[in-house]
């Protein structure tokens, strides 16, 4: 039902399903950064210009410091995420969906010198092209993946529909199916939700429209809101 999801279990068992991030939506969270670290140096400039000798000097500092120091505390200090990133709603997380550490963050950002070869980024884009989880090769020697991260002020709630038990038992992997598709339901268009609820015709014993409220019906009661 997901397209380029991540799952990964916790030693508790718990499955985390994590949507990672293509390359489109990284590519415009960099531009975002990059804009904004190059406001930041021309306004540096434009102040220490007037420090001639020293000035250049320290505007040298400053242009290290938004290269390179920039991603690095973002990601660091701010739970995976630069301004760029949370923009767009993206956040770096570990391979095993915890937060982001400092070594990780350093990692991987200092190897954007080999993702950035020959030129603009090409070994990092066929990378995130080629791997199921569109990481780039900072991403694979730092363990860490870039998924989405719905903003909590637009997360849509669940359909409210009567709570009922599915007509066939399901699997561990068939329910976190049914909770992410009721999840997801209040995004798609109704033709896309009746198209994945008549996929799940067994569990709700209904097509169309009535599927589509049988099969949240049933996600309201695995999640026990009975």
């Amino acid at each position: 039902m997901l397209d380029t999801v991540r799952e990964v279990h916790t030693p508790e068992g718990v499955a985390l399903r994590l949507p990672t991030a293509g390359p489109v939506p990284r590519a415009l969270a960099w531009a975002l950064d990059m804009a904004i670290r190059t406001s930041l140096a021309i306004a540096a400039a434009t102040i220490l210009a007037a420090l001639e000798a020293v000035g250049s000097g320290l505007y040298a500092i400053v242009l290290f410091g938004l290269m390179w120091a920039y991603p690095i505390v973002c990601e660091g200090a701010f739970n995976g995420q630069t301004p760029g990133k949370r923009v767009m709603e993206l956040r770096v997380v570990s391979a095993d969906g915890a937060p982001v550490g400092w070594i990780a963050a350093i990692v991987r950002n200092l190897l954007r010198t080999v993702d950035m070869l020959p030129f603009g980024y090409t070994v990092g884009l066929i990378s995130t092209l080629a791997d199921p989880h569109g990481r780039r090769l900072g991403d694979m020697v730092a363990h860490t993946v870039v998924v989405h991260v719905a903003n909590e002020r637009t997360r849509p709630p669940l359909v409210e529909v009567e709570a009922h038990g599915p007509t066939v038992p399901l699997r561990p992997a068939e329910q976190a199916a049914v909770i992410a598709f009721a999840e997801r339901a209040p995004r798609l268009t109704p033709e896309r939700q009746r198209e994945l609820a008549d996929i799940a015709e067994v569990a709700t014993g209904a097509r169309g429209d009535l599927g589509v409220r049988r099969l949240a019906g049933i996600a309201n009661w695995l999640l026990g809101r009975r």
